[in-house]
């Protein structure tokens, strides 16, 4: 498996041990090893000070795979062994989608701006003479220095330096946060705030000290299914860009954990599609001046918090997880009903809706795989239902577009691709709810290159696209 970065492989491997432990009955007994076990003496840490470190890190970073907040205070006090006794017995998931762990999150700078050795200590000082907050100061070297305490990361002083002697160094989170809702607090830490949040995913994979996490339900999809009861999967479309074996090994694969039933959630695209084009006819022929898809929760949640202006003009078309969530409660209104997909946003979606009762991610589907020794290229094909390439094609940018034009609805109408939500895009979406756009009908997907780049996928982007492609001509 091609992961993007080392802090996927070790969060691919926790959740995998996790798994595993899960599976032999000994996740109670046997979690409080698992630092040890990844991290013995002979081992040398790796941008850690120490394996106590690493071992201490590792055990935060598995409270929220365990499903849970990691806690203000010392969970020395409070064993892994009691937190997972706690999820083998919980009825309930937390409130909250995401959250930082903070002993990890310890390494980025405190201030933006740093004073480099390429200062000559100038008797000008302009640096010193400009700054508004008195945070530059001389050090006995000669040189100055930015007091992180004082500093505003106002800039003033890097334009100053004659020299380019001050550098500015991005947070990496908060520089990937398309609506600054990431930021630190008094000790440093970063801290997500829910009001501003669009749950888009981009600090997790933006943290090179993988310190922000989703809070797993890896634990109550698998106690579920230990506990025969009805478990339904529903697997996104972007399914087919994780995986270089076919559709039908692919959902074999998945049955194989223990699920009742495996269905795609493509047949609920076509819904979407079919209904989105009708919708968009009629506000078309109202007179209505813009429209923009609806299937994407993170676009969703970007409009009801920072431009909730352009809320009338989002399509009141569900999604497709809605949609196949809505029939399979209808036909098994007893089930579990777990939508597997690369999106983080698809968690607040899923409790909006009521309907679904827990989201894994593509990452986490892997890891249970792994953990529970299932290997796609081994398993049998199963029957492949048929939906349109349409439907299917809702995974990448461009899909819902080409989705909503093949059904021929409405004819003779503008429309664009907001390819990904960043600040640009965010300052597009503000001036199209002034009534500043150039089209009538907008799609618009949070993650660049649509969802089969979301941030819970097991493959990078280039690889993802071409997965998706080989497996589309299986069909």
């Amino acid at each position: 498996m091609a992961y993007v970065n080392n802090v996927m492989i070790i969060r691919h491997e926790l959740m995998a041990r996790l798994v595993k432990m899960f599976k032999e009955g000994n996740l109670s007994s046997k979690i409080n090893e698992l630092p040890v076990e990844l991290y013995p003496k002979e081992r040398k840490a790796r941008g850690r000070c120490c394996i106590y470190k690493e071992r201490a890190i590792t055990r935060y970073k598995m409270l929220p795979l365990l499903g849970f907040e990691v806690p203000e205070g010392d969970i020395d006090l409070f064993p892994l062994q009691n937190y997972a006794e706690k999820a083998l017995s919980r009825s309930k998931l937390s409130e909250n989608i995401l959250t930082v762990v903070d002993e990890a999150c310890t390494s980025c700078v405190q201030a933006n701006y740093v004073v480099t050795n390429l200062c000559r200590g100038c008797v000008a000082s302009p640096c010193v003479m400009n700054c508004p907050k008195n945070a530059i100061r001389f050090t006995p070297s000669g040189q100055t220095e930015i007091k992180v305490e004082d500093c505003v990361n106002c800039g003033l002083c890097q334009k100053a330096c004659p020299y380019h002697a001050i550098v500015y160094i991005p947070i990496p989170c908060e520089e990937a946060c398309p609506v600054g809702a990431i930021s630190k607090n008094e000790n440093g830490v970063e801290e997500i705030d829910e009001n501003k949040c669009i749950y888009c995913g981009k600090c997790i994979t933006a943290c090179p000290f993988g310190a922000i996490f989703e809070l797993s339900a890896i634990i109550d999809v698998l106690k579920a299914i230990e506990q025969k009861e009805k478990v339904i999967a529903m697997v996104a479309p972007a399914i087919l860009a994780q995986y270089t074996e076919s559709p039908g090994q692919i959902l074999s694969a998945i049955q194989k954990i223990g699920f009742s039933k495996v269905v795609e959630v493509a047949r609920g695209a076509e819904k979407t599609a079919a209904n989105e084009a009708i919708e968009l006819k009629e506000k078309l022929e109202e007179g209505v001046s813009l429209m923009t898809t609806s299937c994407c929760p993170s676009y969703v949640e970007a409009v009801r918090k920072h431009v909730p202006e352009l809320l009338p003009n989002v399509s009141h078309t569900p999604s497709p997880m809605a949609y196949t969530a809505e029939e399979m409660r209808e036909k098994y209104p007893d089930s579990k009903i777990v939508f597997i997909g690369p999106c983080v946003a698809k968690r607040k979606e899923a409790r909006d809706l009521g309907t679904v009762d827990y989201v894994l991610s593509f990452e986490e589907l892997d890891a249970i795989l792994v953990g529970m020794d299932i290997s796609p290229d081994k398993m049998e094909e199963v029957p492949i239902e048929q939906y349109t390439k349409e439907a299917r094609g809702f995974a990448q940018s461009g899909g819902v577009l080409s989705a909503v034009l093949a059904e021929k609805q409405a004819a003779d109408f503008t429309f664009e691709q907001i390819d990904g939500i960043d600040r640009k895009a965010m300052k597009q979406l503000q001036l199209m709810a002034k009534g500043k756009n150039a089209s009538l009908f907008y799609e618009v997907m949070a993650c660049e290159g649509g969802c089969i780049s979301g941030p819970g996928a097991n493959v990078k982007s280039a690889r993802a696209k071409k997965n998706f492609i080989q497996s589309m001509r299986k069909l």
